[in-house]
């Protein structure tokens, strides 16, 4: 921004924008833009030394609104016109006169009249004209003013002269008083502000930029612990993102540059270049320019003329800084004009034409030139003073308002805009296109715009004057863009691209996706590619945590825009998009990145594909710390398996599964079943190792986990390998019917059947579908009428794959299933899944055919399988569960469902006569019961043992019916447990009456029908009560053992009136035991019982009458039995009578708490009713409740 004096005859911005209503004659001189002193001159002579000539030789050339001194004070001062002189030109008179006093009085006129002059107001809020200063000589900085010696105002590019407020959401910078302060001279404001008791405080915003910067800063020089204390003391502050300071306006220069740019004034908003050529005064108009004599100086004394060498010395020094940044932006332009496609044609270049597109700027507006036409031998013969070029079109005549055609626009905009500020005499022709060079003759030629003429004779000044009260705005770059129009694609391109960035920091966050089709038309078509990055850029960063439908939208256009760009763009554009937010703070952003690198896989090079975006995608899987994040990931590293061809990637592809599969989020793991695997399994069938090396690697894994586990295996990495070979399953029954034998004879002609709905396990997503990977439902239905025929009646000779499933595969499943602990539910549970899906995938002929009898030699139902004194029969390993609960329960038709009950039947009376562990038949009724459709096939099993003829395998059924219970409803348990439990409690075996006992003890924890709990009660009355059972030590120890085990979680009234009484007597009767190991067992049993049920809440009364005399007889036991035990029950005796004393006392405390209560509240209700009148509606209200 230029610096403000009130002794410029210039007008401010604001004025510029009132002066077609204020003058007339907008005609400019040769003259205007001559060189003279820098900004304010301030060795300007009296008012009596030849007003006229010093007005024109102190012409500042970089007034406010970056043109030279107005035509209409020109011509007011110069004395060549006789206009109306505006009111700038009275005031800057007035203030150079010292007529101070007038001045303040024609300024409050003015604002009055609601006209206020910014020359005024400026100078009056400026305290500085007001104070006087020393003699001294001025500094290079420092000048002469009206009142004395005043401070110069360098155009110096300060932080705080930024006008943030310019860009803000109200628009009304007329009124806001930044707009005010950054007009006025920028070392007079340092003064101004430099004075401690007039310090104006930081404003938020301003403080919130400067932390921005200064944090930049910090982290751009390596003060990296700095910077971090610095975020720490601004929490507040998002210092990654601008658009968190609050302010409508792209991110400033960074602070270095702010310095470095600190003695240089701020670029106004039309980038301008001057052209200094030598003028013949003599060839000037005599109305346009005084004579030459006048512009001497009048005779200085020696120290003015000091001071004007020094600061000519210092504007010398600036033009220097400004001539090497603009012969940058020449070579700048000179290469943009080669990659130009289309221009208008124009007349043949003259030196002058030639200088003008040489350093024309894209981003200029307007021209600064106004002269008569000439020859062009005679243009080329004078002599110009200093121009002040302005890229873009001014008419070459005096204005008609009857004809305008289409001026040769910046090199830049390729001559492809219709200036509507160009206009041209009414007998002039249309540009020759004769002396134009070859290439130009290639392009488009617009020719030019015809207007009626009106038959009027008015003069071309009168013309203008006339028009210039038409109130258009053309000095500011939005004017600028408005005042030309686009006449073809790529202008439009350009013009965009200039306009968007201004755009979309003044949208609503929430409405920006409405933008993404104009930036990424914009960035397709513009033909710079720094604007094209820039729009890029823009796209990437348009929301700040764009939600799943915007970023959607947003991954919608980089698609479209890959599409119509290619593969080269895609990588030199986009790509660095996506890396650069690779590790940005807001999740959402690196979501986006993610989801970018697999939308954008197909239309990638195949080298990026399988390296760059492979490396970015690995590196956020293994460091990202957002759950949905390494989710997008895991789902584009399945789009990059579904394009890669490079077999050497293989192994990185394993690595990755595995890494993914072990990630502690399900919606990870969940993502690498559904996308993942599914494209790395067509990729190595395409490969051929899919049974070959892929499968075999996993199986190899799982061996090597089983033989590290003796002691402890990890069920975690067990289940990670085991679900990766799940998922592995459909592709290879696809590859099995691809390969197959009868493949070839596969016809989708005739009627195919549809595919039973239950023929496949439900997949968990369509790229596990079967019919998915083959091509189609008719290709897939008709290969599995060839498949299952081929079992059934021609065999597998020749059939590689199938025959590597059949001889490889299912042994070395059948041997790891071997190995695993048959404890182990989850382990059980997932091997059992893995068959199920493997025989349902494989066909019910498969299963009968080759996947049972391979169990069954294993199994070999007998007792001699069994070795009962090592326990390490085949029928108490793993095999019994998943055979059973894997591939019997496959297919769920009657033959079926026999074959399963006579398996288990057959299992239990083994196990049982040969008196092993029945760890695998109860892994088996475990696994089972979990599905309610198999419980009263279980039932069927457990009767059979019921009314078997070996009190043995009666045993066994007993004790599995207590497993059974807690899974079958109550309907069940009442008809069919109850009556065969009540059955084996009456049996002559007392061992089998024993085994009764926990099933009984689990109902009582888990059924609540009243009368079905009253018969268990009763059946476990009797054997305590019964006199029959006083000597039977083991059928006490298992009720002790059964009622620490169901007592806490049993009701409480069947805790309180049965539980605990009969634990007092039992342990009492404990103390009278003479056979010490009897007694021993007891005590240990009871001292378990005692402690689960201490955590109980008990009643005072049970508590005094069973629970605590029953603790104190175990303590007389364990006293001589078992010392540390007996310490134990002394404390757990001493809590519990403490409890009994708490609770009595806070019992006398409740009542006396109570009763005052009580009275309290019938005080204030007594009180409320004696304030209450007769009125019966408010009697009724009192007992309402409150709402």
């Amino acid at each position: 921004m230029a610096s403000v004096n009130p002794f410029n005859l210039s007008d401010s911005e604001e004025e510029s924008e009132r002066r077609p209503n204020e003058t007339v004659d907008t005609e400019r001189s040769p003259s205007d833009g001559a060189p003279g002193p820098p900004p304010g001159n301030p060795f300007s002579p009296s008012a009596d030394a030849e007003p006229p000539t010093l007005l024109l030789s102190s012409v500042n050339r970089t007034s406010p609104n970056g043109e030279g001194i107005s035509s209409a004070a020109t011509s007011a001062v110069a004395g060549g016109a006789e206009t109306r002189v505006s009111v700038d030109v009275i005031a800057a008179q007035l203030l150079r006169d010292q007529y101070i006093l007038t001045a303040l009085e024609f300024h409050t006129e003015l604002l009055e009249a609601g006209r206020e002059l910014p020359r005024l107001r400026d100078y009056f809020s400026n305290p500085g004209n007001f104070e006087r200063q020393s003699g001294t000589p001025p500094a290079k900085d420092q000048g002469i003013g009206p009142g004395g010696p005043l401070n110069r105002a360098g155009s110096i590019s300060t932080l705080d002269s930024l006008d943030f407020a310019r860009y803000s959401d109200d628009g009304n910078r007329e009124s806001d008083e930044r707009v005010a302060e950054s007009e006025v001279p920028s070392q007079e404001r340092k003064n101004f502000k430099s004075s401690p008791e007039i310090q104006e405080p930081i404003r938020p915003l301003e403080k919130r930029a400067l932390n921005f910067l200064v944090n930049e800063y910090l982290l751009k020089n390596e003060y990296k612990l700095s910077s971090i204390t610095f975020s720490d003391e601004n929490d507040d502050q998002d210092f990654e993102l601008w658009d968190d300071v609050g302010l409508n306006i792209p991110k400033p220069p960074d602070l270095l540059q702010l310095y470095r740019n600190c003695g240089t004034p701020l670029p106004s908003a039309r980038d301008t270049v001057d052209v200094a050529v030598e003028a013949d005064f003599g060839d000037v108009p005599a109305g346009h320019c005084a004579a030459p004599e006048s512009l001497k100086k009048p005779d200085l004394s020696q120290q003015q003329q000091a001071e004007v060498v020094q600061e000519l010395e210092y504007q010398i020094s600036l033009l220097n800084n400004e001539k090497q940044s603009l012969a940058d932006q020449m070579k700048k332009l000179q290469s943009e004009i080669q990659t130009l496609k289309q221009t208008v044609s124009s007349p043949a270049p003259t030196p002058l034409d030639r200088s003008s597109q040489n350093i024309s700027n894209p981003a200029s507006s307007s021209a600064t030139i106004t002269s008569s036409v000439e020859p062009p031998s005679a243009v080329r013969s004078r002599k110009f003073p200093t121009l002040n070029l302005m890229s873009g079109c001014r008419p070459i005549k005096h204005v008609t308002p009857n004809q305008m055609y289409c001026c040769p626009q910046t090199l830049s905009d390729n001559g492809q805009y219709l200036d509507i500020r160009g206009v041209s005499d009414p007998g002039s022709d249309p540009p020759s296109t004769q002396n134009t060079p070859p290439s130009h003759n290639k392009l488009k030629s617009r020719p030019p715009v015809q207007f009626d003429q009106p038959n009027r004779k008015l003069s071309p000044a009168f013309q203008q004057a006339l028009l210039s009260f038409c109130r258009m705005c053309s000095d500011s770059r939005l004017g600028a863009e408005v005042s030309r129009i686009a006449d073809s694609e790529e202008s439009v391109m350009l013009m965009l691209g200039r306009c968007l960035p201004h755009i979309v920091p003044n949208v609503l966050l929430a409405k920006r996706e409405e933008l993404i089709p104009l930036i990424l038309c914009t960035a397709c078509l513009h033909p710079e590619s720094k604007e094209r990055d820039q729009l890029l850029h823009i796209l990437f960063n348009l929301i700040k945590r764009p939600d799943d439908e915007q970023r959607q939208m947003i991954l919608t256009g980089c698609v479209a825009f890959a599409r119509h760009v290619g593969p080269t763009r895609v990588e030199a554009e986009l790509l660095p998009q996506c890396w650069e937010q690779i590790n940005h703070k807001y999740p959402e952003r690196r979501l986006l990145v993610a989801e970018s690198c697999g939308a954008l896989a197909p239309y990638l090079p195949k080298e990026i594909r399988s390296s760059l975006v492979l490396s970015m995608l690995q590196q956020m899987l293994a460091e990202d710390k957002a759950d949905m994040v390494r989710e997008a990931v895991v789902k584009s590293l399945g789009i990059i398996m579904g394009y890669i061809d490079d077999a050497d990637k293989y192994s990185q592809g394993f690595e990755l599964m595995l890494l993914s599969l072990s990630d502690p989020s399900e919606r990870v793991v969940s993502a690498v079943h559904q996308v993942f695997i599914p494209a790395f399994a067509a990729w190595t069938t395409e490969l051929g190792s899919l049974y070959t090396l892929l499968i075999p690697s996993l199986l190899a894994r799982i061996e090597k986990l089983l033989k590290q586990g003796e002691h402890g295996l990890d069920e975690h990495k067990l289940h990670v390998f085991l679900s990766a070979l799940q998922s592995f399953i459909p592709p290879l029954f696809a590859v099995v019917l691809q390969n197959a034998p009868f493949t070839s004879r596969a016809k989708l002609h005739g009627d195919i059947p549809a595919i039973e709905v239950t023929r496949f396990p439900r997949p968990a997503s369509s790229l596990q579908d079967v019919a998915t990977i083959i091509g189609s439902r008719e290709m897939l239905s008709a290969l599995l009428l060839l498949y299952d025929h081929q079992l059934e009646h021609e065999g597998t000779t020749g059939w590689e794959s199938l025959l590597w499933v059949v001889n490889q595969l299912l042994p070395q499943l059948i041997e790891i299933v071997g190995r695993i602990n048959v404890t182990s539910s989850t382990c059980v549970h997932e091997f059992s899944r893995f068959f199920w899906r493997f025989c349902r995938t494989f066909g019910k002929i498969f299963t009968n055919t080759k996947v049972k009898p391979q169990f069954q030699e294993i199994l070999r139902l007998s007792e001699e399988n069994v070795d009962a004194s090592a326990g390490n029969g085949i029928l108490t390993k793993a095999t019994v569960p998943i055979y059973a609960t894997g591939v019997l329960t496959c297919y769920n038709q009657e033959e079926d469902r026999k074959l399963l009950v006579g398996f288990l039947e057959d299992v239990m009376t083994t196990l049982s006569l040969s008196h092993a562990p029945l760890d695998s038949l109860k892994a088996s009724f475990v696994e089972l019961g979990a599905n309610p459709v198999y419980h009263e096939l279980l039932l069927t099993v457990l009767w059979y043992g019921v009314v078997h003829t070996s009190a043995l395998v009666r045993c066994t059924s007993a004790r599995m019916f207590e497993l059974l219970v807690k899974g079958v409803n109550e309907t069940l348990v009442a008809q069919r447990v109850v009556p065969a439990l009540i059955t084996l409690s009456s049996d002559p075996e007392i061992s089998v009456r024993i085994s009764t006992i926990p099933a009984f003890g689990t109902i009582m924890e888990t059924v609540t029908q009243k009368e079905l709990l009253e018969r268990v009660k009763m059946q476990l009355a009797s054997f305590l009560e019964d006199p029959q059972y006083q000597d039977q030590h083991s059928l006490h120890m298992e009720i002790i053992r059964t009622f620490g085990r169901v007592g806490p979680n049993a009701e409480p009234r069947f805790r309180d009136d049965f539980v605990l009484p009969h634990l007092h007597k039992l342990a009492l009767a404990n103390n009278s035991q003479a056979a010490e190991t009897k007694r021993i067992d007891i005590a240990t049993q009871l001292f378990e019982a005692y402690s689960a049920l201490s955590c109980c809440f008990i009643s005072e009364e049970v508590m005094i009458n069973h629970f605590l005399p029953g603790l104190r007889c175990l303590r007389a036991d364990m006293e001589q039995l078992s010392p540390e035990h007996e310490v134990i029950l002394s404390s757990m005796v001493k809590e519990c009578e403490i409890k009994v004393e708490n609770r009595g006392m806070g019992d006398a405390q409740g009542s006396i708490a109570s009763s005052l209560v009580g009275e309290d509240a019938k005080t204030k209700f007594l009180s409320k009713m004696g304030q209450l009148t007769t009125s019966g509606a408010m009697l009724a209200n009192v007992f309402q409740r409150k709402k």
